[in-house]
């Protein structure tokens, strides 16, 4: 399964969307250089409440580009960036991916990816409504989240839009995502 970078995204102040770059460098283990969620150890806010000691399972945030089409239909603008995302693809399945699957993006970086976002409340405070358009339930009533992928990085370097994406699947049996 293969994609492409459309966007990259960085920030180092805490705010809800990140800024659009023309570059971001991936450091091994830490994250995005000079963004709010780079570190070995947790940065959002709520986890670190809880225990700042965890490992960061979510240096990189990803989102599909096709989520932001999805939404449209329903009345809602999001651009790259507007959902705190480092990355925004496009052709990759992102959802669909198991835990521990490798990304390979442009010539360097490589990512592993450990969980699904768990959306909150502060995608109603972006834009009123949007939180039940990336989180809802499937017909069985199990919680689907929408709103992109996380990872760690496990080889560093700089990522571009225009970069192409390679999945790599682990070894089965797969263990689908889940929040983290």
């Amino acid at each position: 399964m293969n994609g492409t970078v459309t966007a990259v995204s960085s920030n180092g102040e805490y705010s809800f969307t990140k800024p659009n770059r023309d570059s971001i460098t991936l450091l091994t283990g830490l994250g995005v250089e000079d963004d709010v969620h780079a570190g070995v150890t947790v940065k959002h806010r709520s986890r670190v409440a809880q225990d700042p000691t965890q490992p960061n399972l979510r240096q990189v945030h990803l989102i599909h580009e096709e989520l932001f089409a999805e939404v449209g239909t329903e009345g809602f603008k999001v651009l790259p960036g507007d959902l705190g995302e480092n990355i925004t693809t496009r052709g990759v399945d992102l959802l669909a991916l198991p835990v521990g699957t490798l990304l390979r993006i442009g010539g360097e970086a490589v990512l592993e990816v450990t969980g699904l976002r768990n959306p909150c409340l502060q995608i109603d405070h972006f834009q009123n409504g949007l939180l039940k358009q990336v989180v809802g339930r499937d017909e069985a009533g199990n919680i689907i989240r929408k709103a992109g992928v996380m990872s760690i990085v496990r080889e560093g370097g700089t990522v571009r839009p225009g970069d192409l994406i390679q999945a790599e699947l682990p070894a089965g049996p797969h263990r689908p995502l889940d929040r983290v």
